[in-house]
This record gives structure tokens, C-alpha cells and sequence, in this order.
């Protein structure tokens, strides 16, 4: 298992950024794909038409978002957090993901780089 820790900056306020990848309706704007998402801890979500689910675990309103990602029957929980903060006029962000199976690894990192913040910094 590998961890991946990696900074952004987007042109947006925390708000927006925030609203982005929690609204079901902002996703699909932005990844072009089917999404099923809400801010309630324990639910399940599905974004990218299924290709990546899991279940949410914690929301910060406009600060923090923590998910696991789920990876076949691995016994450690693969576990993602996402955090914004202010930075003048645009939001830095920091992505923790943690227990990635090595053979996802750089597919992982390829898709976080292009498919998700790339697509939201070209929403933005």
C-alpha cells in the first residue's frame, strides 16, 4: 500500500471549490460524468459513472471533505482527505490519500492530476 499527498491551487474561493465536489450537480459539470454525492457522513458515493465509489466520513462545510475509497476486498481502508484553505484569490489544496494498492498507484496519481483537479482548475 502507498500514500499520496499532493498541493493544488485553484482560481476560486473555498466556497466554491468546496460546493464543486460536494454538489452531485457541480461534479457532473465538471467531469462530464454521472455522479452520486451528498454531505451526509455515512453515505455512499459514486463519482466518474461508477469508476470511483466509496463511502463519506466527514465534512467540514467549506474547509475539509474525508472519504473511503473503496478497492476490492483490501483490509485497510484506502482513505482520502481533502483540504481548502483561503489564499488570497483562489483556494490552495491539500489531498491526502492514504492505502492505495500499489498496483493503482500511478494510475491513481495520473487520474487526481488530470481527471480531478485538472478538470476543476479548467471549470474554474
Amino acid at each position: 500500500m502507498k500514500n499520496l499527498k499532493k498541493y493544488y491551487k485553484i482560481k476560486a474561493s473555498p466556497e466554491d471549490v468546496y460546493a464543486a465536489i460536494t454538489n452531485p450537480f457541480s461534479i457532473e459539470l465538471w467531469t462530464g460524468e454521472k455522479a452520486e454525492m451528498s454531505t451526509i457522513a455515512g453515505e455512499e458515493f459514486s463519482l466518474f459513472s461508477g469508476d470511483i465509489s466509496g463511502r463519506n466520513l466527514q465534512f467540514e462545510e467549506n474547509s475539509k471533505l474525508i472519504q473511503e475509497w473503496y478497492f476490492g476486498d483490501q483490509e485497510a481502508p484506502s482513505v482520502v482527505t481533502i483540504t481548502l484553505s483561503a489564499d488570497r484569490h483562489a483556494t490552495k489544496i491539500e489531498l491526502l490519500h492514504t492505502n492505495i494498492p500499489d498496483e493503482a498507484f500511478d494510475d491513481i496519481c495520473k487520474g487526481w492530476d488530470e481527471s480531478y483537479f485538472g478538470a476543476l482548475k479548467e471549470f474554474f
